[in-house]
């Protein structure tokens, strides 16, 4: 199999498939990924392909990003995913789609302000900073970004690898990123809001930010 282009069909299992047709926009695909527990990882570190995740039925961020880009390039969404670097090395991986010129995004976080995007960004930099304030927390804070094509990981099988695929971990790291300046104000009002929202309400989702409008 040429692992440049998308599998056929005869690739897939009966129940692969099924997910596949089952969800032919960001929003449903989005929903499958809520629909699945969140791999904690509490038995080792896993980085498990949409093979094993349709076996398994739990993924973490990345694991829902490669997710999500099996299934929309076979509605003809190429496999675009955004990595996000922050301060305190928790990076975020999503993947990214274009629709009538304007960008969105499907994601799966253990925050709630981390997961997808509405279509409605004119720009990945209008994107990326829609993930700002949620991600600041007690440790983070987003200081790079990139978009990655995972068809320039060539030959490598990152689709339906029946193996942990650390290839593509190290694939997104060693990715050149560009920074993402914030005012160190800016940083520490958003600081403040966090810590004041968790005095408040020690547990739950955060779930004060502006713009969820904007939110998938």
């Amino acid at each position: 199999m040429d692992h440049g282009s998308p599998p056929p069909r005869a690739a897939f299992t009966r129940r692969e498939w099924e997910i596949i047709q089952e969800h032919r926009t960001p929003k449903q695909v989005q929903q499958f990924l809520r629909s699945l527990r969140y791999n904690h990882e509490r038995l080792g570190e896993t980085l498990r392909s949409f093979r094993e995740i349709v076996k398994i039925g739990e993924v973490h961020c990345l694991e829902a990003a490669l997710t999500a880009t099996v299934i929309m390039e076979q509605h003809g969404y190429p496999p675009l995913v955004m990595s996000l670097e922050s301060q305190d090395n928790l990076d975020h991986v999503i993947f990214v789609f274009r629709r009538r010129g304007r960008w969105g995004a499907v994601a799966r976080s253990r925050d709630f302000g981390l997961h997808g995007r509405r279509p409605v960004f004119r720009s990945i930099r209008d994107l990326v900073w829609s993930y700002y304030p949620p991600y600041v927390d007690w440790t983070g804070m987003i200081t790079g970004y990139t978009v990655a094509d995972l068809r320039e990981m060539g030959n490598y099988d990152w689709r339906l690898n029946d193996r942990n695929m650390w290839k593509v971990e190290k694939f997104l790291i060693d990715y050149p990123h560009k920074r993402l300046r914030s005012s160190r104000r800016r940083y520490r009002e958003l600081l403040a809001e966090f810590k004041e929202f968790r005095q408040a309400h020690p547990t739950g989702p955060a779930d004060y930010y502006p713009g969820q409008e904007r939110w998938m």
